[in-house]
């Protein structure tokens, strides 16, 4: 069996997410390759060489790869495509925008969001927004597998020493022109690989109070920002915080979920994490049903009380 793995990166960095599908790829067992598109791309290629269960580095550069546009990443996997049994590529933005276009052109099913690998062709991903597990048996000759990075620990970073082989890039499809990019800087740890998390919702009432107690208490805990769909929706955070079914999927070591109600799509990108506290006005919110401390009380007078505790321990 030959892995392929489809590396998210900066073009200097590799993203952690794909040190979880590496750890996928390593449950599947054989030899494990990973690509790695873009522009003066190097630095991450040599970084990726160094994984300990990585064999090989395939680095593909063009100038026109610097934003990686989907259409000309598929472009490129689809030339190495069939030498490989398996290709998988992390379920975020960037996998979930890659690994469609190249399972239609390879005319295979792709297996979505994996949680656990049961045989190299079989594989449990969670359904009805995380309330069943489904077992998938996968026939094709190439299987197409993104990875849920929250359900596999992260390969080792060091011990490796994979050689770097030059591979030829794809024309430029020309299907799309990238415009323009807008990214949030925090002093903050990203949310998807954060420790600990402080998410807020509806209950928080308006964007002013979200930042007035949650950021603080985020601070003193040295965690992560996230929020509901339903505090995203009325603007009380922005995008790239919402967790859940449509955004994004953690599983920190604490998760504070402050004023938000439980519903079944934000419980499932949080349910797994290891510890839930909930803080929420109404006993009967789905939300103490999954959490493993619940506190019913108004989140304007607990989270300051909360804050100010934690601040003198």
């Amino acid at each position: 069996m030959m892995n392929l793995i489809i590396a998210e990166h900066d073009n200097v960095s590799i993203r952690s997410a794909t040190f979880n599908a590496i750890s996928a790829a390593e449950k599947i067992g054989g030899e494990t390759h990973i690509l790695i598109v873009g522009s003066e791309a190097r630095a991450a290629a040599e970084q990726a060489a160094l994984i300990q269960s990585v064999s090989r580095v395939l680095l593909a550069e063009a100038p026109f790869l610097e934003s990686q546009l989907a259409e000309n990443v598929a472009a490129t996997v689809l030339t190495i495509a069939k030498g490989y049994s398996h290709i998988l590529a992390p379920a975020t933005a960037s996998g979930k925008n890659v690994l469609p276009r190249v399972a239609v052109q390879l005319d295979v099913g792709q297996v979505s969001d994996i949680t656990r690998v049961v045989t190299p062709d079989t594989f449990e991903r969670p359904i009805y927004a995380g309330n069943a597990i489904a077992t998938v048996q996968a026939l094709d000759s190439v299987k197409v597998i993104t990875v849920r990075a929250t359900a596999f620990p992260a390969a080792q970073a060091e011990g490796g020493n994979a050689p770097i082989e030059i591979l030829a890039a794809a024309p430029d499809t020309g299907l799309s022109r990238f415009v323009t990019r807008t990214a949030t800087r925090l002093d903050r740890p990203e949310l998807t690989g954060a420790e600990i998390v402080v998410s807020g919702g509806r209950g928080m009432g308006s964007e002013e109070k979200y930042k007035e107690l949650l950021e603080p208490l985020a601070d003193t805990l040295g965690a992560a920002l996230g929020a509901s769909r339903a505090a995203v929706d009325a603007g009380y955070a922005p995008n790239d915080f919402q967790v859940g079914q449509t955004g994004k999927i953690v599983a920190p070591k604490l998760y504070i979920a402050v004023g938000i109600s439980g519903a079944i799509q934000h419980l499932a990108g949080m349910k797994d994490s290891k510890v839930i506290v909930a803080i929420n006005k109404d006993p009967e919110a789905p939300i103490f049903g999954v959490a493993d401390y619940g506190l019913v009380g108004d989140l304007f007078e607990v989270v300051p009380e909360l804050q100010t505790c934690i601040a003198q321990v």
